[in-house]
């Protein structure tokens, strides 16, 4: 199908390159036959823009949420842990998702065209790649704003898919810089920014499309229900899941992961550490602190050893955990680091709830391991390759039964109470105020309402998505 001049306007105005609606990312197969057809064909080619249709959580054929079930023999606990695999979404990390959603809204609201504006990318790596790519797609330039310290296959991607790149000082717990950046490039009209840190179509697109594939994910595993959503917050875009759980199983637990180098919403503090894509030291404008029951301490070190025993490590999964080998070769590649700092955290809160064998804990691989390669040899380089020999397996072995069995309840804690959710609702006031936001918005999001009334708008833009298609 080609694309479509935008209505009212001159013909001499780029065309919109058409893309999913929501439903369309929840339900693939919903799409019309054509763009169905033109999906498919277009896996062959990353760059080719029909692969707007392939952002959804399913299989090729549209069919099978795709997702792992860890089993207790690694996990050490008896519930199950589904974990959702974003690694397969277009540019390889779910957060395309979001991206695409924040662009397709501006379009519909007439603030943006191709060929008339730029699009900014705040992030720290994934949601970065995910603008540059679904901009390339869509015929807009970009620029991605982020820190100046994450893995070179960050940058290697984003330019790949022709993003420019503004770079700030520090890492992963400095992007409070980037939005700064980002505010300061925001005053010129000829940039867009896709703020995912407080734009709200990154909370639409997780609760409707993860959320839904999250409750359908669990429906043939153990009883089919969901007694806890685990998810490390960057934007804290993936943790809107939990509000749709929650509206299925009211009494599912929902857990933010953060490192233990940087507990923000822990107890307030700050700090670097290696786990890219979360801990971004705030409380993010779009995070609905009403819904998220538990806060989880893990270690960044325990997440990146994680990455390297599931790429490159399954014989000893095999042979210490006892994992069989179909299982050990559908891990190799699917985790990055933020992908294992969810499990453990899943693992931890499984142990905290004293889940049975017939429950279920859901989290999220956000990405694969083809954007931490440079991460995993700055670890064998801390921790002891000699002469170019990996670190041996007695070493691995270590690794495996400490990081996943050894995975306690220790810095868990209980954010349900009333003197909590002030703490963390007067934290995200602290941040967003020097932003521009005012006191009587930021206490309208102390309601569940106003959640409900921003995912109640889905299908007015599913309409208008489709319109300009048309």
């Amino acid at each position: 199908m080609p694309p479509r001049t935008s209505r009212g306007s001159s013909s001499a105005r780029k065309a919109i390159v058409p893309g999913p609606t929501y439903e369309e990312m929840l339900h693939p197969r919903k799409q019309p036959a054509v763009l169905r057809k033109a999906a498919d064909a277009a896996r062959r080619d990353e760059l080719n823009p029909a692969n707007l249709f392939n952002i959804h959580w399913r299989d090729p054929k549209g069919s099978k949420v795709r997702k792992l079930v860890l089993p207790p023999s690694l996990t050490g606990v008896k519930a199950n842990v589904v974990v959702l695999v974003g690694r397969d979404f277009p540019s390889g990390s779910h957060k395309v998702g979001p991206a695409y959603s924040t662009l397709v809204e501006g379009e519909v609201k007439g603030e943006i065209r191709p060929g008339e504006k730029t699009v900014l990318g705040p992030s720290t790596g994934n949601f970065g790649i995910g603008t540059a790519y679904v901009s390339k797609l869509k015929g807009y330039k970009c620029v991605v704003i982020m820190p100046d310290g994450m893995s070179k296959e960050r940058y290697e991607r984003i330019r790949k898919y022709g993003g420019a790149l503004d770079l700030t000082p520090g890492t992963e717990s400095d992007v409070i810089l980037t939005l700064e950046r980002t505010y300061a490039l925001k005053k010129n009209p000829k940039n867009y920014p896709l703020a995912q840190f407080e734009l709200l179509p990154n909370y639409r697109f997780h609760r409707y499309v993860t959320g839904r594939s999250a409750l359908e994910a669990a429906q043939d595993v153990g009883d089919g229900r969901i007694a806890c959503f685990v998810s490390a917050p960057g934007s804290a875009g993936t943790l809107a899941a939990g509000d749709e759980i929650k509206s299925v199983f009211p009494d599912a637990a929902v857990a933010a992961v953060e490192p233990r180098e940087c507990a923000t919403l822990y107890s307030n503090l700050r700090g670097q550490h290696r786990i890219e894509g979360i801990g971004d030291k705030m409380v993010t404008l779009i995070h609905n602190l009403l819904t998220t029951d538990y806060v989880v301490l893990v270690h960044d070190d325990d997440c990146v050893m994680g990455v390297k025993l599931f790429h490159e490590a399954g014989h000893i999964l095999t042979k210490v955990m006892g994992l069989d080998g179909k299982l050990v070769r559908a891990l190799a590649g699917v985790f990055g680091v933020s992908g294992v700092c969810n499990v453990l955290g899943a693992i931890k809160m499984a142990r905290q709830l004293d889940l049975g064998a017939n429950q279920n804990v859901v989290t999220i691989a956000t990405d694969g391991i083809d954007r931490y390669y440079s991460v995993v040899k700055e670890l064998e380089e801390r921790t002891g390759r000699i002469d170019d020999h990996s670190i041996d397996d007695r070493v691995l072995a270590r690794w495996a039964r400490e990081i996943f069995l050894g995975a306690d309840t220790d810095e868990i804690l209980d954010v349900r109470g009333a003197k909590q959710k002030k703490r963390l609702f007067d934290q995200k006031e602290e941040v967003w105020t020097q932003f521009g936001y005012g006191k009587t918005y930021l206490d309208t999001m102390k309601k569940q309402s106003f959640w409900d009334a921003e995912y109640a708008l889905i299908p007015e833009m599913d309409r208008e998505i489709a319109k300009l298609r048309d």
